[in-house]
């Protein structure tokens, strides 16, 4: 293969990874991070968006146009963001859809993909001390606690979009604390979907400032941190994955209900249940068949983009 055609499948499977993150991002308990981060582009992702200085913005007034797009990394950003957004746009209808009609089944795919990411962020970590078994604890406990925090009911207007957008978009980037989750314990997320659905420019414009401002901050830290710190982030993040097992585990009862801003009955406070409780409990048939066939996909799935992700990363290792 040439190399024009080595750039396009290179920005092909971007693409498709963009597509993967706003897949993921749309499920309230699912990170896009973790996509980013076990198909390879997670430090790569970080990097760039570091780079969107306040001073780039000289530089664009300068017409230093092609210097700006090289040092922002500009092709590969929005080639990922095309299709993050992509995905979004074309999913959110078929996301709301499988949440409300086969709740198991997706929370089952997402469980084992989880699950296996895991696996494959722990492995990375190079020696294991004190500190980072501490990173690893914290981190789990994190995600613990707002897997179980009781959501709040903000009101769903520009200021509250753009607030949301900001916090949500800090945890978009890390792997396994969702954004999507994020706006739920805010009582935005339906907000979030209808605007999406109706194409609300005022709202999806102060959300989209949001995730900017959030973004551009929050990433230079994170950036920071894997470069000074990076066992011990590493273990931050897979405690972080961790603990969000506890939001995607697929069989709920759902203890309490509160009403959403669309005036939809929503769950409040859930529990785990075994397969054979919840169809006990529920009087609804648990589909553990379908959902265990589903988790091994997920793990086949997440293998797969970590063997793209590795030999994104050592071209090399995949002609020997």
């Amino acid at each position: 293969m040439n190399i024009a055609g080595k750039r396009r499948l290179e920005f092909l499977l971007i693409f498709l990874k963009g597509m993967a993150m706003g897949a993921a991002d749309l499920v309230p308990g699912v990170s896009g991070g973790t996509i980013a981060f076990i198909s390879g582009i997670y430090d790569r992702l970080l990097a760039a968006i570091s780079a969107c200085t306040p001073d780039k913005l000289l530089w664009l007034l300068r017409g230093r146009w092609r210097e700006l797009w090289q040092a922002i990394d500009g092709s590969f950003l929005f080639t990922l963001l095309a299709g993050i957004l992509t995905s979004i746009a074309s999913l959110a209808r078929l996301i709301s859809y499988l949440l409300d009609s086969h709740p198991q089944l997706i929370w089952s795919f997402f469980f084992g993909l989880i699950l296996i990411s895991v696996l494959l962020v722990g492995r990375q970590i190079g020696r294991w001390r004190v500190w980072t078994l501490a990173a690893l604890l914290a981190g789990g406990g994190f995600a613990w606690l707002i897997t179980v925090a009781v959501p709040l009911q903000l009101p769903a207007t520009a200021p509250m979009f753009f607030f949301g957008a900001a916090i949500a978009i800090c945890a978009m980037i890390l792997p396994g604390i969702s954004g999507s989750f994020i706006l739920l314990l805010l009582g935005l997320y339906a907000a979030v979907l209808e605007a999406v659905k109706s194409f609300d420019i005022i709202l999806l414009g102060c959300f989209v400032a949001g995730c900017l401002l959030g973004l551009l901050s929050f990433s230079r830290l994170l950036n920071w941190l894997l470069g000074k710190a990076r066992n011990i982030t590493l273990a931050f993040l897979t405690g972080l994955l961790i603990g969000s097992l506890n939001k995607v585990w697929p069989w709920k009862q759902t203890l309490e209900w509160r009403i959403n801003s669309a005036g939809e009955q929503v769950p409040l406070v859930e529990r785990n249940l075994l397969p054979e409780q919840f169809e006990q409990l529920t009087g609804l048939a648990s589909q553990w068949q379908a959902g265990v066939g589903l988790m091994v996909s997920a793990v086949l799935v997440v293998y797969l983009l970590d063997c793209l992700g590795r030999r994104a990363r050592h071209p090399a290792d995949g002609n020997a």
